[in-house]
């Protein structure tokens, strides 16, 4: 097995025209991160590193990032005001930051006594207590010495 090496030439990084406006363009269709430097043309190394040695490419991409999002709040909001209720309600969401109530207030006027609770249980006691001495008395072994 021979190994065969592939051919490397670095490329230039700089800030071109072209490259700005790839990277506005996939900033702008919501691209992120390693995504977004593929598809303007560079590794994500190299697009990292063009950040670093020029902040206009950052800017780039900001500026793509804010164009998107006013071009989809344009929509949204053209669809609401056109009478679309789902879109006015994404529009209440995100923009005004809006919420439906999520919880149900519920009253209940009851009062419990303590009292009446103790003598319920006393009563349930009582009536147990009558059942297993009734049932004892049916056991066909109750009188016998030996189980007593």
């Amino acid at each position: 097995m021979t190994f065969q090496s592939l051919p490397y030439d670095p490329r230039p990084l700089t800030a071109t025209e072209a490259r700005l406006e790839a990277i506005y363009a996939a900033a702008k269709l919501g691209l992120k991160g390693d995504s977004l430097a593929l598809a303007a043309g560079m590794t994500p190394v190299e697009y990292r590193k063009l950040c670093q040695m020029d902040p206009i490419a950052e800017y780039a991409e900001q500026k793509g990032r804010a164009d998107g999002e006013m071009a989809m709040a344009a929509v949204l909001n053209d669809a609401a005001m056109q009478g679309d209720a789902k879109a006015a309600l994404e529009v209440l969401k995100y923009a005004h930051k809006w919420s439906a109530p999520q919880s149900i207030q519920l009253q209940v006027d009851q009062k419990i006594s303590i009292t009446a609770a103790l003598e319920e249980a006393q009563r349930r006691m009582l009536d147990i207590t009558a059942d297993c001495a009734a049932e004892l008395e049916n056991y066909p072994y109750a009188n016998n010495p030996v189980f007593t």
